[in-house]
């Protein structure tokens, strides 16, 4: 059964460290199921603007910014959602945090409006991280906003990748490699 797959790009550099890891990630995702449509929102260029906490989607369905209707309608269609981003202040960086501030409506459909679920379609995620440094507290923070952000949406962070210290050695690509095929393979039977 074919699969759609949301790519949520999050770092300025195509080729840095993110994308390294978002390349082994979904080459070992294509190994083992081939039969996914694969959809990329690169938050550097699509340039999202911020929420400005209008109230809006406190009345109604959407949002009162009409950018935001490209990533709505890949998000209801997709099964799986991975979240690919450098470590930036312990967080992510700020092109993808106001896509996932203009989360908002779905928070306040689900708490505010009572629609439950928001998306009819349940979703697993996985979250990439590249880091600087080897202090892994941001990737920590990072998985829990996406946690809470999710709890929501009708999606279960299913695990995570990290990578750190890259500002002082590379990336270990076997090691990550392997590590990602443990990952897959423990949620292979609810993908």
């Amino acid at each position: 059964m074919r699969k759609n797959m949301l790519i949520l790009f999050g770092s300025p550099r195509q080729n840095g460290f993110t994308g390294h890891l978002l390349a082994l990630f979904l080459r070992e995702w294509s190994r083992m199921f081939p039969d996914t449509d694969m959809y990329l929102f690169d938050a550097y260029r699509e340039k999202v603007a911020p929420c400005t906490a209008c109230g809006f989607c406190k009345q109604r369905a959407g949002c009162s910014i009409p950018d935001y209707r490209a990533f709505d309608s890949l998000y209801r269609g997709a099964d799986i959602v991975v979240v690919a981003a450098p470590v930036y202040g312990l967080g992510f960086p700020a092109p993808l945090k106001a896509v996932f501030d203009r989360t908002q409506q779905y928070y306040e459909a689900y708490v505010t409006r009572g629609v439950r679920p928001v998306f009819q379609k349940p979703k697993k995620a996985f979250l990439l991280t590249a880091a600087g440094s080897d202090d892994g507290r941001g990737a920590v923070m990072m998985e829990e906003q996406l946690r809470l952000m999710f709890s929501v949406m009708h999606t279960a962070l299913a695990g995570a990748v990290r990578v750190g210290n890259t500002d002082n050695e590379p990336p270990d690509t076997a090691a990550l490699q392997a590590e990602i095929r443990r990952l897959l393979l423990a949620n292979t039977p609810d993908l």
